[in-house]
């Protein structure tokens, strides 16, 4: 294999791997994210149902103006503070943490540092 082909093939045994993990119920939904290079994204995904309660990210309109002069990790935690507020106002306040095949550092940690302080459990 190539190594753009071995890059995707470990970074999906990551995923598999946190997703295996953690448990998840109606009760506690998943909150995914993903991170590139760019931009970052969060949702509270209920699994049994298979509907997404609350989403955000830097690339909605809602950071279009607000995301001009601030770093990556303080646009990150925009966004931990801003699923938060739309989970609680959807009726979710515990949810699992779904880091994906990102590591728990920087905008991630960040992310998850602001949806705790904005009132999400986990």
């Amino acid at each position: 294999m190539n190594e753009a082909r071995i890059k995707v093939v470990r970074e999906e045994r990551r995923k598999k791997s946190v997703r295996a993990t953690i448990r998840r119920t109606s009760q506690r939904p998943r909150l995914s994210v993903f991170r590139s290079s760019k931009h970052i994204y969060a949702q509270v995904i209920d699994d049994a149902t298979g509907r997404t309660v609350a989403a955000a990210s830097t690339a909605g309109k809602a950071f279009a103006g607000e995301s001009g002069a601030k770093t990556k990790t303080e646009r990150a935690a925009l966004v931990g503070a801003e699923v938060a507020k739309r989970a609680i106002g959807a009726g979710v306040e515990t949810v699992v943490f779904d880091r994906g095949s990102a590591r728990y550092h920087g905008r991630v940690r960040a992310l998850a540092d602001a949806a705790r302080e904005a009132g999400l459990k986990f």
